[in-house]
């Protein structure tokens, strides 16, 4: 510091041995005045620049210009440290080279060493100091030394009333953009808010908010200042607005172009010319950094008063993105559900409302999506099989499950509804549906988009419930109950449709008698888990239905559901369900 340790900076008193202003006894405050013009016009005319409201970074300026006023002074510098930060606030004339770290360790210029020297503190705390310091060409008298003790006694009242006005002022501003930042819950509108009291509040020309999105690593930005509203995505770890997101330091600069992590890219597409920089983080309550700063080009520079005001409304803007943010991602939220809900009827509109009532069969099916829409599928189509009347039976399983496997579903259900005329062979409608899959795949693939493969079983059931011709595309082998509790896996077929191109498939018959059960389902069934990752089992659920095979197809599919239901009530996995029994009659 200035002063030694166990000194008193901030005591604004005369030196000893300097010569005091007095106003000799006897004499009127008029020719005192008259008096003081003659003698001191220099000093005056500094006390003159000091008078008026001023910010504190234009009082400071005028205080050296006071100083320089006074006869005999070859330089000015006042200069201020804030927490043992010390930095130039204004100087003029000439002066030795600047060094701060002269400041930290105790090594300044000594006024009493140095004749001519003069400085004085101008007001001082337990955080901050300000010292006036004047030079002179040559030893500077008493007389003057008095003048500038006069001027610094004037430069710390008006210093101390600029820097309350204008934290007043600061204070006030903050409480003004406190209710503008409250005023809205649209993120657009709040961060055009945001940069709109920034840039009025320090000058810039532009700026941006960038919101960090963790876990695309990138920071990104909704709209700019004196920009067409437009998304910009950038890297977390490039760029200065990258850097402050990660270090969660602030950066000024008068020359952007000049710092090696500035990249000059969007300048280049956007047409724009960076300049001054300031950027800084935006941390919530908890100190997590959600955003950046960003503001460019200001007719000075950017100071420590911009810093200061911004990191002072940070909290505050923190605040009000993240609820701007959740009610973004509500609406988002509110969105999707309503479009899942709409896609839920429209894929429920895609299958059977009830099973057909035909001769010599009764079927009971259930269908359950795990989201709103799923990707599992069963169908009754009835169809010409060798010039008689067929019914065809589907059920398949999309690989995965919500919209994307839904839409596939459909998909294969408009390829099956087309080929109705051409059931016959059996075999060739799931080597038909794989090569139209496969056709689809390699558009998606060539644009980047992934493909889905399915399982599916097809059976025709002909001479009313007696015969059943059946094709297993990789599906869960159905199970054939016979009457006395026999039963068989109809597991011919081939491998999983939309994998692989050229697939060909075996068709197999299967005769049945009255009281015949088949029970074909999806893996949801067979692979409910129970709290410890037990499979409800196919094993298990043909000894149920085995059981049950008195029963009607509707009792039967409810009690098998209410088994697989209690069974994955605390499970670990659950899947789109369908099951399907038919019984011979």
């Amino acid at each position: 510091m200035l002063f030694p340790k166990d000194s008193t900076p901030a005591r604004l008193t005369h030196r000893s041995g300097r010569v005091p202003l007095e106003v000799p006894h006897g004499m009127s405050e008029a020719p005192v005045r008259q008096k003081v013009r003659e003698e001191f016009p220099e000093l005056l005319a500094g006390l003159g620049l000091l008078e008026g409201s001023f910010p504190a970074n234009v009082v400071a300026e005028r205080v050296v210009r006071a100083a320089m006023a006074q006869p005999g002074v070859a330089g000015a510098r006042l200069w201020r440290a804030d927490r043992a930060i010390a930095e130039v606030w204004a100087e003029s004339g000439i002066l030795p080279v600047w060094n701060p770290e002269r400041t930290k360790t105790g090594m300044a210029s000594d006024s009493t060493k140095d004749s001519t020297l003069w400085a004085e503190a101008l007001g001082s705390d337990e955080f901050r100091i300000r010292v006036l310091e004047v030079r002179g060409t040559e030893p500077l008298p008493d007389g003057l030394r008095s003048q500038l003790d006069v001027l610094a006694r004037f430069a710390a009242l008006a210093l101390a009333l600029a820097e309350r006005r204008g934290a007043v002022k600061q204070l006030s501003t903050i409480i003004e953009a406190t209710k503008k930042l409250n005023s809205t819950l649209d993120l657009g509108e709040l961060i055009h808010i945001i940069l709109n009291l920034a840039t009025r509040q320090t000058g810039a020309a532009r700026g941006t908010v960038f919101l960090v999105d963790r876990e695309r690593g990138e920071i990104w930005s909704l709209v700019g200042l004196g920009l067409e509203e437009q998304v910009i995505r950038i890297p977390a770890d490039r760029g200065i607005a990258g850097w402050v997101a990660r270090e969660g330091s602030a950066v000024r600069l008068d020359n952007a172009y000049d710092d090696p992590r500035f990249e000059p890219d969007i300048d280049r597409k956007l047409g724009f010319k960076t300049q001054q920089l300031l950027c800084l983080p935006i941390r919530n309550e908890a100190g997590t950094i959600i955003g950046v700063l960003q503001l460019l080009n200001k007719a000075g520079s950017f100071d420590e008063e911009d810093e200061a005001f911004l990191d002072a409304l940070s909290s505050h803007v923190a605040l009000a993105l993240e609820k701007a943010q959740l009610h973004r991602e509500h609406i988002e939220k509110e969105k999707m559900e309503r479009d899942l809900e709409l896609a839920r009827e429209i894929q429920a509109g895609f299958l059977p409302e009830a099973p057909p009532v035909l001769p010599g069969i009764k079927i009971a099916v259930s269908h359950c999506a795990s989201q709103m829409v799923g990707g599992d599928y069963y169908d009754f189509l009835c169809v010409n099989a060798d010039g008689k009347e067929a019914l065809l039976l589907v059920v398949a399983d999309v690989e995965g499950k919500g919209a994307a496997s839904a839409l596939v579903m459909a998909n294969v259900q408009a390829t099956l509804r087309a080929l109705t005329d051409h059931v016959v062979p059996l075999e060739q409608l799931p080597a038909t549906i794989n090569q139209k899959i496969l056709m689809g795949a390699r558009a998606s693939n060539a644009q980047g988009r992934s493909t889905k493969y399915l399982s599916m079983f097809l059976a025709l059931v002909e001479n009313e419930g007696r015969r059943l011709r059946y094709v297993n595309a990789g599906h869960v082998p159905p199970a054939v109950i016979r009457a006395d509790g026999r039963m068989e896996w109809l597991e011919t077929g081939g491998m999983i449709v939309g994998l692989l191109p050229d697939v060909e498939f075996e068709c197999a018959t299967v005769e049945l008698e009255p009281g015949d059960l088949l029970v074909a389902c999806t893996d949801g069934i067979t692979e409910a888990m129970d709290a410890v990752g037990v499979e409800f089992s196919r094993r298990r659920l043909a000894d149920l239905v085995s059981n049950l095979r008195a029963g009607t197809p509707e009792e039967i599919m409810r009690a098998v559901l209410a088994e697989v239901d209690k069974h994955s009530r605390c499970g670990t996995h659950e899947d789109d369900r369908i099951l399907l029994v038919m019984k011979s009659v």
